[in-house]
């Protein structure tokens, strides 16, 4: 009889799990459990086994010369959503060489500075499913109105409790390929968002529609049934996330700036 673990779709989170064990990415930390899960599920090893021929790959890819950077500019423009290859490796799960040659491909020509595994938005929208492990932020103290007293370089989380309803109600911090990447969680009227910022250098955006609000350039885009809405902000990668709640919603409170008076 089937096990409960090979029934079980894998979730996004054990995607960038998987991947971010295969490339050396994950936190030393997780490694242990992260391979104690894969190996429970004969499926999440049949992908980390074809996840670590395409890392190897590409290792001995980038020891030739580089694509052209006018190629890599035209993969960059068009290349599909991580998760997107994903779904593509599990729909031709026994797939022939050919195959597993193209994804490598795709891959060195579209990840940007041909770094093997580089992380995306679609990794870091990952990390909020995890859930919060630290208590919330508090106010920051020098604009208690406006914004929490946590940042990431020089992006600092808002304060949408005044305006919004948002209540910052927990937080966790990760490593996301090299990045500190930190999720604060909000709670307004039983609804929960996740916020998280990621270290610079920029993540790279899955193909998403794209909207200007209030001067801010926004990607949206669903993952596993989760609304998300990313942008960028002084060399960070801003991802907002959650379930039951329009993209609307998300995008106004992505654009949202502090006012002045918000001491």
């Amino acid at each position: 009889m089937a096990s409960r673990a090979d029934q079980t779709k894998p979730t996004a989170a054990d995607l960038a799990d998987l991947s971010a064990l295969a490339d050396g990415t994950l936190d030393a930390a997780r490694k242990a459990a992260v391979e104690a899960h894969i190996t429970a599920s004969p499926e999440l090893t049949a992908l980390y086994e074809r996840e670590r021929r395409v890392v190897d790959a590409l290792h001995q890819m980038r020891a030739t010369e580089r694509a052209p950077e006018r190629l890599r500019a035209k993969i960059e423009a068009s290349r599909p959503s991580r998760a997107t290859i994903m779904r593509r490796r599990f729909a031709y799960a026994g797939g022939a060489v050919a195959a597993l040659a193209a994804i490598v491909l795709a891959l060195v020509l579209a990840l940007p500075s041909g770094t093997p595994g580089a992380p995306s938005v679609s990794d870091a929208a990952a990390l909020a499913a995890r859930g919060p492990v630290q208590a919330p932020p508090a106010p920051d103290p020098d604009m208690p109105g406006g914004r929490l007293n946590q940042q990431v370089g020089d992006v600092y989380f808002p304060n949408w409790a005044s305006r919004f309803g948002f209540e910052p109600v927990g937080a966790r911090t990760d490593t996301l390929g090299g990045r500190t990447a930190v999720t604060v969680y909000y709670r307004w009227k039983g609804t929960t968002i996740a916020y998280t910022i990621v270290q610079s250098p920029p993540l790279t955006v899955p193909s998403a529609r794209t909207t200007d609000r209030n001067g801010t350039q926004l990607h949206t885009f669903e993952l596993n049934g989760r609304r998300v809405v990313t942008w960028r902000r002084d060399g960070d990668t801003c991802v907002l996330s959650g379930t039951g709640v329009k993209a609307a919603e998300l995008q106004k409170l992505a654009a949202w700036k502090v006012p002045a008076d918000s001491d």
